[in-house]
């Protein structure tokens, strides 16, 4: 008999590897066999039909979360391949983790395609809603209103039997519009902070992305978005950190690698708005040790616009490779997320200042003046006031209230 491999198989039957490898994991192409890592498949093989509707798959998730990434199978820095490997007897699982690491690593194209076979596949409930995020972070990259929709659409219809399951849909719609911070439709029970309807496996992604939604909150106080009573300027920015820090202790002792690298990008982040220097500094190189060994560059590329050109400062110190990497991917993720957030939240956000203009209108939209920036930046008063002109003249905002129409 001859055989032919998983690539062969893939173009033959216009499918995916992933979907071959899966089916020949599954056991469902008769005569294929592993030889060594590959699988040898008869010549005469014929693709197998698709899952019947309602028919689960064989081995389900072993975490009740769409969010594998964020849940303790990945719990070191530098094991991302081990990690994804030691799911191989989990096909959806080990595709699923393989599919998250990548995007963390801003390798969009292949994200993409993962994201097509979850939903085309009748993969099982955690599976469809990973999917599902994935295009929706594929349409953030793009800027693809239209791939949004679809992945929301997906996420939404995906079929569910409990009302535990209807909170994960709840919860995966509210981690996706944070990602560009548009929070008009979060449940009342995110807002707030209480997750005891969620599963546990599902808990760390939510405290993750509840802290994103406070920041959110705390940002359009500082920049006179929104009012909140008894509360002016910074002063929720600077006891964000407050909430933050006990969330990464228990980062550290879960064990969960990528919710202790958002959560200290995410403290680091009020610490810097706030002025902290140090503070900030401290869980940027932490979250650096963290993220670099398994080149999560994506993930970092996601917080340059942060910064104002401290946290490419502090990757360089490190590793010269990792920063060049990291300024490439955000040059892809700024316009089209710039252009998804700005579609979606009706705002026109601006992609052509530096990362100087930009550090520069956000302090002004928090209230600064141009001596406190100056003193903030470590520049000069002259060129903070000859910052804000160019800024004036891109933007064609003249009145310094009103910059934060276009962060």
């Amino acid at each position: 008999m001859n055989y032919i491999t998983v690539r062969d198989a893939a173009q033959k039957w216009g499918v995916s590897l992933r979907r071959v490898q899966l089916l020949c994991n599954d056991g469902r192409i008769k005569g294929a066999y592993r030889f060594g890592k590959s699988w040898m498949i008869p010549e005469t093989a014929v693709q197998p039909n698709a899952r019947r509707k309602n028919e689960a798959p064989k081995l389900p998730l072993p975490r009740k979360s769409p969010f594998l990434d964020m849940t303790n199978l990945y719990n070191r820095p530098g094991t991302a391949e081990e990690c994804i490997e030691m799911l191989i007897n989990h096909p959806e699982a080990h595709a699923l983790l393989e599919a998250q690491i990548a995007y963390r690593r801003g390798e969009i194209d292949k994200v993409y395609g993962f994201a097509r076979y979850f939903l085309s596949s009748r993969s099982g409930f955690y599976a469809i809603l990973g999917g599902g995020i994935l295009l929706a972070l594929c349409a953030i990259w793009r800027g693809d209103i239209y791939l949004w929709n679809e992945a929301k659409r997906h996420i939404f219809q995906a079929p569910h039997d409990t009302p535990e399951e209807r909170e994960i849909i709840s919860l995966t719609l509210a981690i996706i519009d944070s990602s560009i911070y548009d929070n008009k439709d979060f449940p009342e029970w995110f807002i707030s902070g209480n997750f005891e309807a969620l599963p546990p496996d599902a808990h760390p992604a939510a405290k993750v992305y509840y802290i994103k939604y406070l920041y959110m909150a705390a940002f359009a106080v500082a920049s006179k978005q929104f009012k909140l009573e008894g509360v002016e300027g910074l002063a929720l920015m600077r006891i964000i950190p407050n909430t933050i820090e006990p969330l990464i202790t228990q980062a550290v002792v879960d064990r969960t690698v990528i919710p202790e690298i958002f959560l200290r990008m995410s403290c680091a982040v009020a610490y810097h708005n706030s002025g902290q220097h140090e503070k900030a500094v401290k869980h940027i190189d932490r979250a650096l040790e963290l993220a670099l060994p398994d080149r999560l560059y994506g993930l970092l590329a996601e917080y340059i616009r942060h910064f104002g050109g401290l946290l490419e400062e502090r990757i360089a110190l490190k590793d010269e490779e990792a920063v060049r990497r990291v300024s490439e991917l955000y040059d892809e993720y700024k316009p089209g997320w710039a252009r998804l957030s700005g579609i979606v939240r009706n705002k026109q956000i601006a992609v052509n200042l530096s990362q100087r203009e930009h550090e520069c209108a956000k302090l002004t939209a928090f209230g600064f003046k141009p001596k406190e920036i100056a003193s903030m930046m470590y520049l000069s008063e002259s060129t903070v006031r000859f910052t804000l002109a160019k800024i004036e003249d891109k933007t064609g905002i003249y009145d310094h209230n009103d910059f934060h129409t276009f962060l």
